[in-house]
């Protein structure tokens, strides 16, 4: 009877445990939030600061206000890792949260497109410090056992905050009469859909305040004490002990082998392991799945609905975010089941198919007035098509890249590492943004037929070259190695 009840109160620790590590995480990836809110939220603006700062013959220009966001998050990602390792992850979520605030106040209270374009960078900068703190923050602080469900918790957060931004703008406009009519204080519409963004920006600021420090960076600043208690709060009182020595073991290996603290290597001038990272960053963007979310209209006129009335093209954002906030819950339940090569083999697989549905179903397309039309079953066709590839790259891609970002490096390199693929999958992010139009006026059967071919390669690149790390310890990760064609995960000595 005695041992039953050690047992119910055993269980009951590590309930407890879980909800505090979900909690923290829930925390962290609010940065994630803030990420998709401030990077969608100029969809709703940028045809009323056309207007205002008479862009309207200067479509280059246009299209830089909105993508240049990226460039900064590029930036913000590349030093985040870094600064983190040197400062600590709170501080720099912290940074990310100031940046946040800054750029959606100054960004609405722009005064001409220069100044505009320096606000959106500065926000790009938060954009890219949270996309790279959240998920290894995540992966320091999170049991092995639910690590992947947890770090799959900042994509979600990023359709949240694409979804909150879409419905943030609607309403503005709603309310105003439009996006270029004044609402509050005189103000426009489309310079309150940038200010609203500071309330999310100081929610993940106080939130993260109070979060604690990764016991890894504590460890590794000599305050072992702070280290346990952190470990103590997340971790079941067993594994503690273990959990400290193994980052305690893995930081003196770190320092023993110094020289090998860095990205190179011989394989193009870098780690192998440093250009999985990189690859899976980029495959995530090469897709096309921005085209989805900020050229949906053009995809749905194209079919025949009429995507000049506000409410319907409200209407059929709101699909494709939905779609793409629920089918991300796919992933948190099953990547730490199934694992997370599966998982990303599976969602190739699919978006080959739904991405090749569309390049045939755009090859019947025919101009009325200038514009794609498709003819009769076509453009149903297209939409399936469209939706499914939303619903593959949601469960699968979006948030699993996350989860293997903050956890297949080596933990001498991973602060590093981390900042160049995610710098690489916001440049990338910018190529295939800045490209569509160009590539979509020349041919959409080709364009779609070009993510179609990088789908394929990223099933290919999966294969051959992704290790399965679900269950694995990310002090065990400096041992990582593939079995080329298996994915088998071997622990022979894999530093090169």
């Amino acid at each position: 009877m005695a041992e039953k009840s050690a047992t119910a109160a055993d269980h009951a620790i590590t309930g407890k445990l879980r909800r505090k590590v979900i909690a923290l995480s829930i925390a962290a990836a609010l940065g994630g939030f803030l990420f998709g809110f401030d990077s969608s939220v100029i969809n709703g603006a940028v045809k009323a600061i056309d207007e205002d700062f008479a862009l309207g013959d200067l479509p280059l220009l246009s299209g830089f206000v909105v993508a240049c966001a990226l460039l900064g998050c590029a930036i913000g990602a590349y030093f985040a890792g870094r600064i983190a390792d040197r400062i600590g992850r709170i501080p720099v979520m912290l940074i990310g949260a100031g940046l946040f605030l800054i750029s959606s106040i100054g960004s609405g209270l722009a005064f001409a497109v220069w100044d505009l374009i320096i606000w959106r960078v500065i926000g790009g900068l938060g954009i890219g410090i949270a996309s790279v703190i959240a998920p290894a923050y995540i992966a320091e602080i999170a049991p092995k056992a639910v690590r992947g469900a947890l770090a799959s918790l900042q994509q979600l957060a990023i359709t949240l905050g694409i979804f909150a931004a879409l419905l943030s703008d609607t309403l503005l406009q709603g309310a105003a009469g439009g996006a270029n009519e004044p609402l509050w204080f005189g103000q426009d519409a489309w310079r309150w859909m940038f200010i609203v963004c500071a309330i999310p920006a100081v929610i993940y600021g106080l939130l993260a305040w109070r979060l604690p420090e990764s016991p890894r960076y504590l460890v590794g600043k000599d305050r072992r004490d702070d280290a346990r208690k952190v470990l103590a709060s997340v971790t079941p009182a067993a594994e503690v002990d273990p959990a400290l020595e193994d980052i305690e073991r893995s930081l003196r290996e770190d320092k023993e082998n110094a020289r090998t603290a860095s990205l190179r290597g011989k394989l193009f001038g870098l780690l192998p392991v440093v250009w999985v990272g990189i690859l899976l960053s980029m495959f995530q963007q090469l897709v096309g799945i921005n085209v989805i979310f900020y050229y949906s209209t053009s995809l749905w006129s194209s079919v025949g609905f009429d995507t000049t009335n506000s409410g319907t093209s409200f209407t059929i954002s709101v699909v494709t975010s939905v779609i793409n906030v629920a089918v991300t819950f796919v992933a948190i339940f099953f990547v730490d089941k199934i694992g997370r090569r599966p998982l990303l083999l599976t969602g190739s697989a699919g978006m080959v198919v739904s991405l090749g549905l569309m390049a045939v179903a755009f090859s019947q397309s025919v101009l009325v007035d200038g514009a794609p039309q498709l003819p009769g079953a076509w453009g149903p066709l297209a939409l399936v098509g469209a939706n499914l590839f939303v619903i593959f790259f949601g469960a699968t891609w979006g948030p699993i890249v996350w989860v293997l970002l903050g956890e297949i490096f080596p933990n001498r390199i991973r602060g590093k590492a981390l900042g160049v693929a995610a710098a690489a999958q916001w440049l990338t992010n910018f190529a295939i943004t800045e490209t569509f139009p160009a590539l979509s006026s020349f041919s959409l059967a080709f364009t779609y037929g070009l993510y179609t071919f990088f789908a394929l390669l990223s099933f290919v690149f999966v294969f051959f070259a992704v290790p399965e790390t679900k269950g694995r310890s990310l002090e065990s990760m400096d041992d990582l190695k593939v079995e080329r064609g298996k994915g088998k995960v071997n622990a022979a000595a894999a530093r090169r």
